[in-house]
C-alpha cells in the first residue's frame, strides 16, 4: 500500500486532496505544517509528499529543501501544491527540489497523474 503524507495549512485543501488519494486505497497521512511535516518524515517512511508551498511558519519550499538535504529512503516523489501559477514561481518551486507541481484547485485526474500506483 501506497504511503502519502499531504502537508496543507488549510484543512478543506489538505482533506480534499486527501479524500482523492484514499479512493485510491492509499495510506494517507495528514500534516497542518512544515514544522509537523518533518516530524513526520523523520519518524515514519512515506512514499510521496504532496507539500503546499504557502504556509506560515517554514514555507513549502523550505521544508522540500531540508527533505532533499536530509535524503529519505523510499521517498519517491515530492509534488507541490499550489495556487502560485506564473511562470516565474513555477521556476523557483522546481529549484527547490521538488519533482513536479500540481495547481489548486486540485482535482483527481491532476493527483493521478503526480502519482503512479
Amino acid at each position: 500500500m501506497r504511503r502519502i503524507l499531504v502537508v496543507d495549512d488549510n484543512d478543506i485543501n489538505r482533506k480534499l486532496a486527501a479524500a482523492f488519494l484514499k479512493r485510491r486505497g492509499w495510506h494517507i497521512a495528514e500534516a497542518a505544517s512544515g514544522e509537523k511535516a518533518l516530524e513526520m518524515l523523520a519518524a515514519e517512511p512515506f512514499d510521496y509528499v504532496l507539500l503546499d508551498i504557502g504556509m506560515p511558519g517554514i514555507d513549502g519550499c523550505e521544508v522540500c529543501r531540508r527533505i532533499r538535504k536530509a535524503g529519505y529512503a523510499g521517498l519517491a516523489r515530492v509534488v507541490a501544491y499550489t495556487a502560485h501559477a506564473m511562470e516565474s514561481e513555477k521556476q523557483a518551486i522546481m529549484e527547490a527540489g521538488f519533482d513536479d507541481i500540481v495547481i489548486k484547485p486540485v482535482t483527481m485526474e491532476g493527483l493521478n497523474a503526480m502519482f503512479p500506483d
